[in-house]
């Protein structure tokens, strides 16, 4: 029996490794051994805890004393003085920045307060590595249930009552997509995951494949079932090494146990997983380019239909969710659809996880209730801009999204209401400006990445993004004069209208939510401009709004 009393959980997610949180652990192991305490204490490394600013992070349970910005010298205090003396290393604690206080549970900071993690649940909670983590805490339950006690009709009606969207961009209803793909006539199907996370500052999915593999894995189960495929495909980018580490060792316990392969739970279902490495393209986020990358094609988009759903991998039907999309199909299945629609908006059901990055104080992974405002999470969540500057604009849904400014801030975050205002859900990036921030080499910065990233099978995307980019660069460097303006406003919108896919359909985006709120730092940049009249005059025009971009 085992004699453990306390358990050392430490942050084993990328960007606490990178500040060395495994040396942490191993300091911490070495110190326990050297007191004797092997058997009563031990060290538990996890997923990312999503409070990334003040990584790396270690959590005493069950005392629930939450430590900040360990280093692997603090191994010792936290062994000699908590483990054995049962006192608080207050030096570790954490410090609200606003009153000053020091705060020793988790649940009792600002960062965690608006949080409602169902995506995350695990994360930070438990051993990735260790199954038996996952079962205690309800794990292969929502699988057991589905086989046994539910049909696949029954599946499926679950989560499309439950309201939930994809998580990958684009919000098309998951059951509604899991219900076409199982009325498609066929005897070979498939279930992709989609693991390539390519959004600038993005990690939602990587972190929940590190820190719980084995949510996403019951799910694509449940998935398979559902839709009457038996074989699983995830796609993952290979710059993801410990996601697909924690994936690979997940896969081969869920193997072990039965919980992957022939007649799982005793019954006619037989369903497996296999891994394919995507080489870092972000086109292949769009799921037809996705396909064709998984048959060992260029990573180009088709054109639809057929959709995935009809005729996808191999020309078989195929149902392709993202990861976090994935993540929440197991708590829908134990705790019902009602559960699930009841959190969110009216369209919008459920949570949303955000990667919360650039001037903010709290950076990190947060996950929040659909219809949680932007200001909410900027300023409460994220404890508002670094070094007290004043917050200019914030960039949701990466490359494909647009600047949402100070007036939007109560806007309630989904999917509607985010469109409304020019911009995106996306796939959950966040990244906050500050006053010293200009927006038009922010705009220039995403056009490059999408210029870069554009696949170039249609001429929209392969040289409609090169000639906007062209024409931003002609700006920033002073040349640029009220034609080009004129000509970004006319060529953003032919890009939109034209090309083939999402990426360079959605490239212009930025450029247009600048445009329309920060239309001075365009002109300022233009040289036939009389800045002295600070708008600047065309051809004798005084109206700026002959030239500026309406939304």
């Amino acid at each position: 029996m085992s004699k453990t009393r306390t358990n050392i959980m430490v942050c084993g997610g990328t960007g606490c490794l990178a500040s060395d949180s495994e040396k942490v652990a191993k300091n911490l192991e070495l110190i326990i051994k050297a007191r004797g305490y092997e058997e009563e204490a031990k060290v538990i490394q996890t997923g990312c805890f999503g409070f990334c600013e003040q990584g790396p992070i270690v959590k005493i349970e069950p005392d629930n004393v939450f430590y900040v910005r360990v280093g692997p010298k603090d191994a010792k205090d936290i062994v000699d003085e908590h483990i054995v003396k049962g006192r608080k290393v207050e030096r570790l604690l954490y410090k609200e920045p606003h009153h000053n206080k020091k705060i020793g549970k988790q649940e009792d900071m600002e960062f965690y307060k608006k949080q409602l993690r169902i995506a995350l649940r695990n994360c930070g909670l438990i051993n990735p590595e260790d199954i038996y983590e996952y079962i205690a805490l309800g794990g292969y339950e929502a699988l057991g249930k589905a086989l046994t006690q539910m049909s696949r009709d029954e599946v499926v009606k679950e989560v499309k009552e439950s309201g939930l969207r994809g998580r990958g961009g684009g919000g098309f209803p998951t059951g509604v997509k899991w219900e076409i793909t199982k009325s498609q006539e066929s005897e070979v199907k498939f279930i992709i995951c989609n693991a390539d996370e390519g959004d600038p500052g993005a990690f939602m999915d990587r972190s929940i494949l590190e820190g719980d593999p084995h949510s996403v894995i019951e799910a694509m189960a449940i998935g398979g079932y559902a839709i009457g495929a038996d074989k699983g495909i995830v796609y993952i980018r290979a710059e993801y090494p410990l996601a697909i580490s924690r994936l690979k060792t997940a896969i081969k316990q869920s193997r072990e146990l039965g919980l992957l392969g022939k007649n799982i739970f005793d019954s006619d279902f037989s369903f497996d997983i296999d891994i394919k490495f995507g080489a870092g393209a972000f086109v292949c986020g769009e799921e037809t380019a996705l396909i064709n990358s998984c048959e060992g094609k260029r990573g180009e988009p088709d054109f639809k239909p057929p959709f995935p759903a009809q005729e996808g991998y191999w020309g078989h039907p195929t149902n392709v969710n993202n990861v976090e999309t994935f993540a929440n199909i197991p708590p829908i299945i134990t705790k019902g659809s009602e559960w699930f629609s009841s959190i969110g908006t009216e369209k919008s059901k459920g949570t949303k996880v955000f990667a919360l990055a650039g001037k903010i104080n709290n950076v990190g992974l947060v996950e929040v209730p659909m219809g949680t405002t932007l200001r909410e999470i900027i300023f409460d969540i994220g404890g508002g801009i670094q070094g007290g500057k004043k917050f200019k604009a914030v960039q949701t849904g990466g490359p494909s999204g647009g600047v949402i400014t100070e007036e939007y801030l109560d806007t309630p975050i989904d999917y509607d209401s985010l469109l409304s205002i020019g911009s995106m859900m996306g796939s959950g990036g966040m990244i906050v400006m500050d006053e010293t921030d200009n927006m038009v080499n922010i705009a220039k910065f995403y056009l490059e990445f999408t210029m870069d990233e554009a696949c170039g099978k249609c001429a929209a995307g392969r040289i409609g993004t090169k000639r906007l980019y062209e024409i931003l660069n002609k700006i920033t460097s002073g040349k640029a004069t009220m034609a080009d303006l004129d000509a970004l406003k006319q060529l953003s919108y032919m890009v939109k209208g034209s090309s083939l896919c999402g990426l360079c359909q959605t490239a212009p985006n930025p450029i247009i939510s600048t445009m329309k709120h920060f239309w001075d730092e365009y002109l300022a940049f233009i040289k036939d401009v009389d800045h002295s009249q600070g708008e600047g005059e065309y051809d004798g025009a005084k109206n700026k709004d002959n030239l500026m971009l309406k939304a």
